[in-house]
């Protein structure tokens, strides 16, 4: 699951990329602290899901639609915190009024992206079953959370 995420995010950009840039080239220019951070939500990501299927496994609920609903929703977490990471690359570059309006600009558009996901999660219930696609969306938030708990315990 861990790959198909990353996967779909590089196939995501692939496509938003311009045509003249060369995707190797493209993921060369990665920092290395934005593919670290998401390598680390995607394995959060991919163990909360794991673990919300088997909730819906042991409360009876459980069918194809949790799990294509939970794999989506899993994809489209990682793929937000992975743009989110790469705004921050370039913001960093930039003079603060320009990083401001570029992060405002990514979270209005990273926001559109996770609304059409969950219209479309809403649109086709005999696919996916609705709840199981959002809650995934939440799984980065604890991520950084556990995060922040586990590195202020190590120092």
């Amino acid at each position: 699951m861990l790959t198909s995420c990353l996967a779909w995010a590089m196939l995501a950009i692939a496509c938003l990329a311009p045509s003249k840039v060369n995707l190797m080239d493209f993921l060369k220019k990665i920092d290395p602290t934005v593919k670290k951070e998401t390598l680390y939500i995607t394995a959060v990501v991919g163990i909360l899901t794991v673990l919300m299927e088997a909730v819906f496994l042991i409360l009876g609920r459980w069918d194809m639609k949790v799990l294509w609903g939970g794999l989506l929703g899993a994809c489209v977490a990682v793929l937000n915190f992975f743009l989110m990471g790469l705004t921050v690359q370039k913001a960093v570059d930039k003079e603060e009024k320009e990083a401001k309006q570029l992060m405002k600009a990514s979270q209005s558009g990273r926001m559109m992206m996770q609304l059409a996901f969950a219209a479309i999660a809403a649109a086709i219930p005999g696919a996916f079953n609705l709840l199981a696609a959002l809650l995934p969306l939440l799984f980065p938030r604890i991520g950084v959370m556990l995060r922040g708990v586990i590195f202020k315990e190590n120092n």
